[in-house]
């Protein structure tokens, strides 16, 4: 992330840690060019990674036969972050992870995965080393740690509060003659921009989901941050749902809360898998969850009744903040689910 054009501005750099192969003399290569992959992502996307995050990689890291085809990310446990005249860097370590585990942490947490893998020397140890080679996941290599998941799942829900996804909603309100109407929301094509305090408002709510014991709160829309929530953070970095275009100036009634009889949602495959997560790991626990469009500014959050500060009611559980939909759903819709 820092080149000959001066800092990145994202505030942090990749590592890797991996087991040696038997008879290699000489590094493999794969290893960096996986991690420019992330950083094209990272500088494209302007979405940073944050210490519990995962990547849903699909491929062995390696492209060989692997089962090893996800990532967690979390602090590199020997390099501490430095100062410099930017501004504070950290490192974040590239975990390589099976399918089942990444699930998992999904599931449940980023955090508790890592330590469970710490626990197991050929899986990651003290140290996290990825192994290539690794046939068996750590729910095969001790089956009483599913055991500790599903608990933990179960007492915590899942603090994953939100995913960039595939994801598109329809306003089934509107007339048909209201299509051209300047002031609806064109999905699939050329979206509206959230506003800079809708955006801020989603960016805060992700970011407070990530802590495992956070307030079910969403923040207000306020355009200045609160106190406390980014003395960290240096000023040119871009949080994970801004962007320079997001803040765009848009006419006001895109910006009120408009209430909607009926709506239409459509998810990806893979994001369409994370609804019982969802359902079950946040919204039964008085949480929200967000499906960010990788798309476009399109973003869907769903609130459970014990979510404060929601613009979605009991009285209209379907509102919307120009490409924001929020969805409220009773605790009865549930049981379609459990």
């Amino acid at each position: 992330f820092t080149g000959t054009d001066g800092p990145s501005g994202f505030g942090f750099e990749l590592t890797f840690r991996l087991k040696r192969e038997t008879g290699e003399s000489a590094p493999p290569t794969w290893p960096a060019e996986l991690m420019q992959g992330l950083a094209r992502y990272v500088f494209q996307s302007e979405n940073t990674f944050c210490s519990g995050d995962h990547v849903s990689w699909h491929n062995p890291l390696d492209n060989s036969e692997s089962r090893i085809q996800h990532m967690l990310l979390t602090e590199d446990p020997q390099m501490q972050p430095v100062q410099t005249p930017f501004g504070v860097v950290t490192f974040l370590q590239i975990v390589g992870v099976c399918t089942e585990e990444l699930h998992a942490a999904q599931q449940w947490n980023g955090q508790g995965i890592l330590e469970l893998l710490r626990t197991v020397p050929v899986a990651g140890g003290p140290w996290l080393i990825t192994d290539m080679r690794r046939g068996e996941t750590i729910f095969e290599i001790d089956p009483q740690l599913q055991e500790r998941v599903d608990k933990g799942i179960e007492t915590d829900g899942s603090n994953l509060s939100g995913v960039s996804a595939k994801c598109a909603w329809d306003d089934l309100s509107r007339p048909p003659e209201d299509e051209e109407d300047s002031r609806s929301i064109c999905i699939g094509t050329q979206p509206r921009r959230l506003s800079g305090k809708d955006t801020e408002q989603i960016r805060e709510t992700l970011r407070r989901g990530l802590e495992i014991n956070s307030k079910p709160v969403l923040p207000p829309i306020n355009a200045q941050r609160q106190n406390g929530l980014n003395h960290d953070r240096a000023p040119s970095r871009k949080d994970s749902l801004e962007s320079e275009s997001s803040a765009a100036i848009i006419p006001h009634e895109l910006i009120r809360t408009r209430q909607l009889e009926s709506v239409h949602l459509k998810f990806n495959q893979e994001s369409g898998a994370l609804i019982p997560l969802c359902l079950r790991g946040r919204l039964l626990h008085g949480r929200h969850f967000t499906y960010k469009s990788i798309t476009g500014d399109t973003a869907i959050t769903f609130v459970s009744t014990g979510v404060e500060g929601a613009f979605a009611t009991e009285e209209h559980p379907y509102a919307a903040h120009g490409p924001w939909l929020q969805v409220r759903e009773p605790p009865s819709f549930f049981s379609h689910f459990l």
